[in-house]
């Protein structure tokens, strides 16, 4: 992909990142923040803004990061398996692995005494449900062999980005940059190949300006000899 629809794709992601973590920032936490609106507090409000925002575009650089090295990870998965149907179910092991992860040992390490199991499901849910609808619109897309790709990006990468928040394991962190994290990584996803195709298209038209204009020269010198 050429400069600037790179610089396209990190800005769009930054500013997706900023946007998602006011939105759920506000949300998670409105009984913290709700007085500032009823009185009014607009100084209040724009530094709250301003701070959620700030932590979006943190994550979404997360997110960035850990989508250009999944490039890199598939590429060489699919250089070492050497059969696309063999790397995807290596990936569906490992999906099922981290979600077991996120749930079960989560709960092993948190949970305390008579706590339920069921707020680390709906946890997983809510990291497995969207995952699996980008993986769906990617492969409607694309094609059908996208969708582990696309899925075990969605969870495995995402849950590795998430790790250091959910080793802390306060909720409103936990929720703010999953969500966050989500809407980066659906972005950046599902626009890949719309960029890719973009780029290619850069790339003809260049090479079709040049072969134009080295069709043209001949004709200029051929001018010339003839004066």
């Amino acid at each position: 992909m050429t400069s600037r629809i790179w610089v396209r794709l990190f800005m769009t992601t930054l500013l997706i990142g900023g946007i998602t973590s006011a939105i759920v920032g506000f949300i998670i936490n409105w009984n913290e923040y709700v007085h500032y609106f009823i009185d009014f507090r607009v100084i209040n409000i724009l530094s709250a803004l301003f701070w959620f925002i700030l932590w979006g575009i943190l994550y979404s650089v997360v997110s960035q990061m850990g989508f250009f090295a999944y490039l890199t990870v598939h590429r060489f998965g699919l250089g070492i398996f050497k059969s696309v149907s063999l790397w995807n179910g290596v990936q569906v092991i490992l999906i099922l692995f981290v979600l077991f992860d996120v749930v079960y040992l989560r709960y092993e390490t948190f949970a305390k005494t008579g706590e339920s199991l069921l707020s680390y499901i709906v946890l997983a849910a809510l990291l497995l449900i969207p995952s699996l609808v980008t993986a769906w619109f990617k492969a409607k897309q694309t094609n059908r062999e996208a969708f582990i790709p696309a899925l075990f990006f969605m969870i495995v990468v995402t849950v590795i980005e998430w790790f250091p928040v959910l080793r802390v394991n306060e909720p409103s962190w936990v929720y703010l940059m999953l969500f966050s994290l989500l809407a980066c990584n659906a972005y950046q996803l599902l626009i890949l190949h719309k960029l890719n195709m973009q780029s290619q298209q850069h790339r003809q038209s260049k090479q079709s300006s040049s072969s134009n204009k080295k069709t043209k020269s001949p004709k200029k010198l051929s001018k010339k000899t003839v004066h």
